[in-house]
């Protein structure tokens, strides 16, 4: 070449011993790594098939299982909260029941009883009280 340069050469003056060695260990690594994914035999990769579907089955399982004790707690829980609620309420309703007919008492008592209406509770006669 023109500008005084070789490829295979380098600085160290080793010429095409770099290349080789190079060469030489892609090839063992490649020759490495096709071992290491090389395809199984059938009844092996069938056996860990079947290994990872169990594993896969078992952890579904125990993952509904969980939710499953989940979700009943809440229902428990729901429950209990709706029986407060729902007490709390009947005695609120009980209790307010209970003051109107108490109210209803005292002031049906504390009225005047008189067997004659007054004349302004009731309309003279021939005279319509609506339009």
């Amino acid at each position: 070449m023109g500008d005084g340069y070789d490829r295979f050469e380098n600085e160290s003056g080793h010429g095409g011993s770099s290349f080789v060695i190079g060469l030489l260990t892609g090839t063992v690594l490649g020759a490495g790594l096709g071992l290491l994914f090389a395809p199984k035999a059938g009844s092996e990769l069938r056996g860990q098939l079947s290994e990872k579907a169990n594993n896969l089955a078992n952890t579904a399982s125990e993952g509904y299982r969980k939710a499953s004790e989940t979700a009943n707690e809440w229902v428990d829980k729901g429950k209990e909260m709706g029986r407060d609620v729902y007490d709390r309420t009947r005695d609120a309703v009980s209790r307010g029941s209970e003051e109107a007919q108490r109210y209803v008492r005292d002031a049906s008592s504390s009225m005047p009883t008189s067997t004659n209406p007054s004349p302004s509770a009731t309309p003279p006669a021939g005279r319509r009280t609506s339009y």
